[in-house]
């Protein structure tokens, strides 16, 4: 059972790690239109970007180090943005600290650190979620909805997700092997968590092939999925310098087909056409504004999960799974996994 903050307590109070580029659009923007979240305070290894970020986002506290944020007793909640390497460990020490805690994706460096922080969230009973944000809006339960039209008797048979980044700096972070960068491992947790969502059942990895960026580091990953049932999923995912942000799935069923245009961030548009037996149907949502993003939806749940032991579905059983499919790519491709802070 999950743990509420205090008994008629009605307004989350959330405290930041970093000051992460994510924060603003993914916290900070729709903590102000969420009356029952506080974003109160900040911290950073330098404390003078942590006063600069507060100063623009107007957070009242600022600490000069995680750790002091993180035993702060006027805080509730930890918000983990950090680089990929560091979402476990401070994971960790949140939850040790009593705090719920908000963690961007993926989930840890690796499926083994991934279980430990599920271990310990269970043991706490404290919410801690995965911020797989375009599991909150309205898209993910139309391509759930869509599944039956397009599966009948014979079921799903195949599935290809696309997941493309554009990043501005040939030295990003997201390109360092110590951080736990990779293709895989931001791109690639976006495609690995919808085939989850739209496939029938676990898959397993059967194949994968790398590019990489550097040694050990991956700018482009594709993999072959299997399922129990003999479906079978492919993905292909990179980080690219320039170009354009894509994130689309084609699920094929007995019955039919399903395209769907940009999952990953959908209230900036997105286009789901379904084609079953020469008949087509076309769902469309056009950009919208803060008020419809997947992270306002994600972060109502966070509060919601809190305050009131509502349920949700990024859940760190979840994440595991998510990151065991990873690691198992990882392996596929004969590049190492990636390794946890030391």
């Amino acid at each position: 059972m999950r743990r509420l903050i205090s008994p008629g307590m009605e307004r989350l109070r959330i405290g930041t790690l970093g000051a992460a580029r994510i924060t603003p659009p993914a916290l900070i923007t729709p903590a102000r239109l969420l009356p029952e979240v506080a974003v109160t305070a900040v911290a950073a290894r330098d404390r003078k970007q942590a006063e600069a970020f507060a100063a623009q986002h107007g957070i009242p506290v600022v600490h000069g180090s995680y750790a002091e944020l993180i035993a702060d007793p006027d805080i509730d909640a930890i918000y983990n943005p950090l680089p990929n390497s560091l979402h476990g460990p401070w994971t960790l020490a949140a939850v040790k600290a009593g705090k719920h805690v908000l963690c961007e994706k993926p989930f840890a460096a690796n499926a083994e650190e991934a279980r430990a922080v599920a271990d310990a969230a269970r043991r706490s009973g404290l919410v801690v979620m995965e911020a797989m944000h375009y599991r909150y809006h309205r898209l993910a339960q139309i391509m759930v909805g869509q599944l039956p039209l397009i599966a009948g008797p014979g079921g799903i048979r195949h599935i290809h997700c696309t997941v493309s980044f554009p990043l501005s700096e040939p030295d990003d972070i997201r390109y360092r092997y110590d951080l736990a960068g990779g293709a895989a491992m931001d791109a690639g947790c976006y495609a690995v968590d919808c085939i989850r969502l739209l496939g029938p059942g676990e898959p397993e990895v059967a194949a994968a092939l790398a590019t990489e960026h550097g040694p050990k580091v991956d700018d482009a990953m594709s993999a072959l999925l299997t399922f129990p049932g003999g479906a079978t999923a492919w993905l292909d995912v990179s980080l690219t310098q320039g170009g354009r942000l894509r994130a689309d799935v084609h699920v094929v069923g007995a019955r039919g087909q399903m395209r769907v245009r940009n999952f990953v961030h959908p209230y900036l548009g997105f286009v789901v056409t379904t084609r079953t037996a020469g008949r087509a149907e076309t769902i469309s949502g056009d950009p919208a504004g803060a008020a419809q993003t997947t992270y306002l939806g994600q972060l109502r749940a966070f509060a919601a999960a809190v305050l009131r032991g509502e349920p949700f579905p990024t859940t760190p059983e979840h994440a595991v799974g998510t990151m065991e499919l990873i690691d198992g790519i990882y392996r596929a491709a004969a590049l190492p996994l990636r390794p946890a802070a030391s």
